[in-house]
């Protein structure tokens, strides 16, 4: 077996464990630290303590718990959040302030302390950096998940490896989504904090599969320092790249989801423009069900760009299709040259692209999300019971 994410990157171990719905993980590193949140105005209690902790700059461990959001719990749930930390650090014998916590699963419920407290003993005394504890440590942390995420980019002198969770309620400004992303590049709080920033802002949070907001989201990244000091650039470069591959796994794995739908905006004014146009069309019903379906009905991809409120000329735009092999037009510059046959052929695989040039500029931006499907339904239909 070979790494395949975060046990790659110097000074990282972990180890994790499932048992039914409940999965509990714990990564050990120490290093400058840096983090996203969710932007929901109902925020989950491990959240409103890391937004705290975080500040600080520093990490040593982030312990992850599955099956219970610990969200809308109140001071109660905001106490859990903080025990968990200290089941953590006495564990690993490490300052509990010094240890993130995450939590993913159904809101309106608490904790089983004694659960993780228990699970937290076992897990603690088997990490460690071996391609088989970072696949524990992925499968721990997932939901309604079909398959662990995991992403590695290796460079010469550096790494970064991330794993992550999230299938259901996938929008933007982060989904239900636990990231945590390490690197052994040596950088201070403050860049790293930039550069995660921008790489959340192009990657996971123009993401959508249902288009509800989690209450839970985070992104953590801790970088060990021990392979020394690179470029800012290639670094945020690298880390963009770790990102965009989980990103792109969240929304492959939406919940009932049989294809990857990417839409790419070019020709816009601000990059931002791109991206609240592409993210528009992701989000479509009309839309993810036509790519369901296979269903060349891309006149609903134009339809959502102009609801986007975003300003162009529709009688400018181009429109594409493609599976990643072939692209076939749809529209050149506002003139219908669609062959449906080939449109439909490029709908069969498990992704389907629209390039979209809306002829304003030459900015651009791309989002991920999946199809809808009857599936979708009957896994929310019955998410509690």
């Amino acid at each position: 077996m070979t790494f395949r994410s975060i046990c790659a990157v110097k000074g990282v171990k972990t180890y994790g464990m499932k048992e039914g719905k409940f999965g509990l993980a714990i990564i050990r590193a120490t290093g400058t630290a840096a983090g996203v949140f969710t932007q929901n105005l109902v925020k989950a209690a491990p959240i409103e303590l890391m937004r705290n902790q975080i500040k600080k700059g520093t990490m040593e461990a982030v312990i992850a718990n599955s099956g219970c959001a610990n969200a809308y719990t109140g001071k109660r749930g905001y106490g859990d959040a903080v025990k968990m930390t200290g089941f953590a650090g006495s564990a690993l014998g490490l300052d509990p302030e010094e240890v993130g916590v995450a939590s993913t699963g159904v809101i309106g419920r608490y904790l089983d302390l004694p659960l993780i407290q228990r699970q937290c003993m076992e897990v603690a005394k088997k990490i460690d950096q071996t391609p088989d504890t970072e696949k524990r440590a992925a499968e721990a942390i997932m939901t309604t998940d079909t398959f662990p995420k995991h992403a590695l980019v290796q460079k010469e002198s550096f790494c970064i490896g991330g794993i992550a969770k999230g299938s259901g309620m996938i929008a933007p400004n982060m989904g239900t989504m636990l990231s945590f992303m390490y690197t052994d590049v040596e950088i201070d709080a403050k860049t790293l904090s930039v550069s995660l920033k921008r790489a959340t802002r192009r990657t996971f949070n123009r993401v959508v599969v249902d288009g509800d907001m989690s209450t839970n989201d985070i992104a953590l990244c801790t970088a060990t320092g021990e392979s020394g000091r690179v470029k800012p650039a290639e670094f945020s470069q690298a880390l963009e790249e770790c990102c965009r591959s989980l990103a792109q796994q969240i929304a492959a794995d939406g919940e009932g989801a049989t294809k990857l739908i990417e839409v790419t905006v070019k020709g816009a004014q601000k990059e931002e423009s791109a991206a609240r146009v592409a993210r528009t069309i992701i989000e479509s019903p009309l839309v993810k069900t036509a790519v369901y379906g296979e269903d060349p009905n891309w006149g609903r991809v134009v339809a959502a760009a102009g609801r986007a409120g975003i300003e162009f000329d529709p009688n400018a735009v181009s429109l594409w299709i493609s599976d990643g092999n072939q692209q076939y037009p749809l529209v050149k510059s506002g003139e219908i040259i669609a062959d449906l046959k080939r449109a439909k052929e490029a709908m069969h695989g498990k992704k389907v692209i629209f390039i979209l040039d809306l002829a304003t500029g030459k900015e651009e931006a791309t989002a991920w999300g999946c199809d809808l499907t009857e599936r979708y339904v009957e896994i929310n239909g019955r998410y509690t019971t």
